[in-house]
């Protein structure tokens, strides 16, 4: 028998935070992110959070495709008004809030539950939008987020800020057939038997709390909590335009800090990818 989600203790939960606040659910849907963003673009933008059974036309960064079957995977969007005093950074603390609650969701799972031993996963983040996870095998990659903004239609609206739509994938199962350099790997592979509405219900809190302070103060107050978990600090790395350097980094805009041959270059996350070089 199906977990049931818990959207009314949710909504208990996260309503104080943010007034106003839905939560739908739906079995199937192209895509949460590109939903939210229908809505906003004809008028809709009252804080919405969008959880998705499967989606048949997810979308990942730079247009990824990001498909998801029922059980295997826990995908939603976060879609609310915000105007924070700088952009710059919000996809690095959506994941330094799911990196903390996932590090705290692992370690209390009782012991045969949790594989393996929580003491050896390191679980960070990879600027500028993605998790990682090293099990004691290497770097593997657990999920990713999606961060879009919408234009809307009534100027007066938009003297407010922004409607952001934060998008969430998560593997539950570990997908299988996926050509990357670095891996996928699920959350049932770390903990046993974990199912996406348990998920979600450690996940919410802790993500509405650090957007909402992001909303107030931005990504700098954030960012020694991104530090301790900076995938590729101290790495050599390789851009997308074919540059090389040594990653040192973020600053407090979240600008991805990169020492190459011919200086320190400040990288956005609009600009490039990039991958550990081999």
């Amino acid at each position: 028998m199906a977990t049931p989600w818990p959207l009314e203790d949710l909504w208990l939960a996260l309503s104080p935070m943010c007034p106003g606040l839905s939560l739908e659910w739906l079995p199937s849907i192209d895509s949460t992110n590109t939903e939210l963003m229908r809505r906003a673009r004809q008028g809709q933008i009252d804080p919405v959070m969008l959880i998705a059974e499967t989606q048949t036309a997810g979308r990942g960064r730079l247009g990824r495709n990001w498909t998801s079957r029922a059980q295997d995977s826990l995908t939603f969007s976060l879609g609310l008004m915000l105007n924070p005093p700088d952009w710059s950074g919000l996809s690095l603390a959506v994941g330094v809030a799911l990196a903390e609650s996932l590090t705290q969701l692992l370690h209390a799972q009782p012991p045969h539950v949790a594989h393996p031993d929580p003491d050896r996963v390191v679980l960070g983040l990879k600027w500028p939008n993605d998790l990682w996870c090293d099990p004691g095998n290497g770097p593997h990659k657990l999920g990713g987020i999606l961060i879009e903004t919408a234009t809307l239609p009534d100027p007066g609206a938009a003297l407010a800020g922004r409607y952001a739509v934060i998008g969430v994938g998560l593997n539950l199962r570990t997908p299988e057939g996926v050509d990357s350099s670095i891996p996928p790997l699920g959350l049932q592979d770390l903990a046993t038997g974990l199912q996406a509405p348990h998920l979600l219900r450690e996940l919410l809190p802790g993500l509405m709390r650090v957007v909402l302070d992001f909303n107030q103060q931005g990504f700098a107050p954030l960012l020694p909590r991104f530090a301790r978990r900076d995938w590729l600090r101290d790495q050599a790395i390789r851009l997308s335009d074919g540059r090389e350097g040594w990653a040192r980094g973020v600053d407090a805009q979240g600008q991805l800090l990169v020492d190459t041959d011919t200086g320190r270059a400040l990288i956005h996350s609009n600009e490039i990818s990039i991958r550990p070089r081999r």
